[in-house]
């Protein structure tokens, strides 16, 4: 049951937590991509659902998952449930991710990563033995080591894995961690075969903002867009597939769409040459923010051979498309 308190007894917590130099806001959780942390004051806090969203393949996972390794290795914890893919496939991207952290271009594809590491042949150094022939790979796996049990993962079930299981795997996190949950869509609804979609997702998203200021922790959720935001065309937070409970539910919604669907025509008519780069790009909106400024376009450069992003991204300074019309 909820309590109430009188707001004398709040501003006297927050006076003993100055008091002691300590902070009475939560203290973010950096997704390490920049400037993303800027717009977002710092990262993402407790009690907040972030929704990650996007067309098919723009790369929503490998944006989760490397928000989640960066949550890790900076020393917080980070449960990711996946609905899509098993622990192993996770492993073999996180090393791809790190070995790309290390080496940049020199480092060896996802797909060299996990065909050295499904060669049926005794290895006496494991997989470290393996990945020494990669570039930086073997090293990736060092690192990795040192915040591996800080980054949690999940094979999620879509008939199982429900609010309830989500919620007893989170039950350790406390303040020290963030949930990501790959995707939202699948969450297990047993039970309630007689609602419709939007009912069903209706249902999650409340259950999952729920479950982050219950337990204090941020939960970040991959949405799937529905058919209207499949495409050609610019895909936005009312594109979610599902229900408008999700557009009311999350604090913030960082939606991903590939920059060349969505650039403006004129840059692709008038500059050819230059506008093949966009295929190499995504662009990042921050399209709500209830702590911070909406609308914001960032864009950042896919590395997927090697399952990441580069970190470092800028502000787009080409114009976009809206929904249906070209701004021109």
């Amino acid at each position: 049951m909820s309590s109430a308190h009188g707001l004398t007894d709040v501003i006297a917590k927050a006076d003993a937590l100055a008091v002691a130099g300590r902070s009475f806001s939560p203290t973010p959780f950096a997704t390490g991509l920049d400037p993303l942390d800027e717009y977002l004051s710092g990262g993402v806090r407790s009690g907040e659902l972030v929704l990650i969203g996007g067309p098919q393949g723009v790369g929503k996972t490998t944006f989760a998952l490397q928000m989640a390794r960066h949550v890790a290795a900076s020393g917080g914890v980070a449960l990711y449930l996946c609905y899509e893919h098993d622990e192993r496939l996770l492993m073999r991207k996180l090393i791809a991710l790190e070995a790309g952290l290390l080496a940049g271009d020199d480092a060896p594809t996802l797909q060299q990563i996990v065909a050295i590491l499904e060669v049926s042949a005794a290895t006496p150094d494991g997989m470290l033995g393996r990945l020494r022939s990669l570039p930086a790979a073997a090293e990736a796996l060092q690192r990795i080591m040192t915040y591996g049990d800080r980054l949690q993962l999940a094979k999620a079930s879509g008939r199982s894995t429900g609010l309830t299981e989500i919620r007893d795997l989170a039950a350790g996190l406390s303040s020290r961690g963030v949930v990501f949950v790959d995707y939202l869509q699948k969450v297990s609804t047993r039970g309630m075969d007689s609602l419709g979609e939007d009912e069903r997702v209706t249902v999650i998203v409340e259950g999952l903002k729920d479950a982050a200021m219950d337990m204090g922790v941020p939960v970040v959720a991959v949405a799937a867009a529905d058919k209207s935001g499949i495409g050609e065309g610019r895909t936005r937070l009312h594109h979610l597939r599902g229900s408008t409970a999700l557009a009311y539910e999350c604090d913030i919604a960082l939606m991903l769409n590939d920059k060349w669907h969505v650039v403006a025509r004129h840059h692709l008519m008038y500059d050819s040459v230059n506008a093949e780069r966009f295929h190499d790009w995504v662009v990042c909106t921050i399209d709500k923010n209830r702590s911070g400024k909406a609308d914001v376009d960032l864009e950042f450069r896919k590395r997927f051979a090697q399952s990441r992003f580069e970190a470092a991204g800028a502000l787009v300074r080409e114009e976009l498309i809206d929904d249906r019309v070209f701004r021109e």
